[in-house]
C-alpha cells in the first residue's frame, strides 16, 4: 500500500531534469578526525556507481537532518546516537516544477561528526558496493556524484572550521 508521507518518488532538478525525493533528499557528511564516510552506490541507483555521502529521500513530515540520519541508519547501520549533529547546508536546489514533476526540491547536507572522533563499523545494505572511511585529502580523487563533487570543496572547508 502507497504511503502518501513516503518521499520516494522523483521532483524536478536543475533543468527539468528529475531527481530522487518527491520533499527534497538529505545527506549525512559525516566526519572522524580528518576522514569521511562514503558511500559507492551500487550500480542500480540514481547515479549509481559514483560516491558520495549516505543519503536520500526526505519524507513529508521530516526534517533534512532526521532524513539523513535515518537514511545513515538505513544505509550503514550506523545509530544516530552515535553521531553529533554541526549543522545543515543546502547544498542543492530550490528547483522549479518541470512537466508533471513537482519543484522546490533541495538537497539538504547535514554536517557532523562521530561523538567518539573515531571511524564507527558500518554494514552496507542493498544500495552500496561499499562504504569506506576516506581521508579528506583523497575524496576528490574518487568518481564522485556531480554534485557532491561540486559541493565538497565548501563542506570540506566548514567541517574543518567546526571541528577547531
Amino acid at each position: 500500500m502507497h504511503n502518501p508521507h513516503s518521499g520516494d518518488g522523483w521532483a524536478a532538478g536543475p533543468s527539468g531534469i528529475r531527481v530522487w525525493g518527491k520533499f527534497g533528499a538529505a545527506g549525512l557528511f559525516l566526519v572522524a578526525g580528518r576522514e569521511v564516510l562514503l558511500q559507492h552506490r551500487a550500480a542500480w541507483t540514481n547515479n549509481g556507481n559514483t560516491w558520495g555521502i549516505p543519503g536520500g529521500a526526505r519524507d513529508l513530515q521530516e526534517s533534512p537532518t532526521q532524513a539523513a540520519l535515518r537514511e545513515t541508519h538505513e544505509e550503514c547501520a550506523i545509530a544516530p546516537a552515535d553521531v553529533e549533529v554541526l549543522e545543515t547546508q543546502v547544498t542543492a536546489g530550490p528547483y522549479p516544477p518541470a512537466g508533471d514533476l513537482p519543484g522546490e526540491w533541495t538537497y539538504t547536507t547535514v554536517l557532523a561528526r562521530t561523538r567518539s572522533g573515531l571511524r564507527l563499523p558500518t554494514t552496507a545494505n542493498e544500495e552500496s558496493h561499499e562504504l569506506r572511511w576516506v581521508g579528506l585529502d583523497e575524496v576528490e580523487k574518487l568518481p564522485l556524484i556531480a554534485p557532491f563533487r561540486h559541493a565538497f570543496p565548501a563542506l570540506r572547508r566548514r567541517v574543518e572550521k567546526l571541528n577547531r
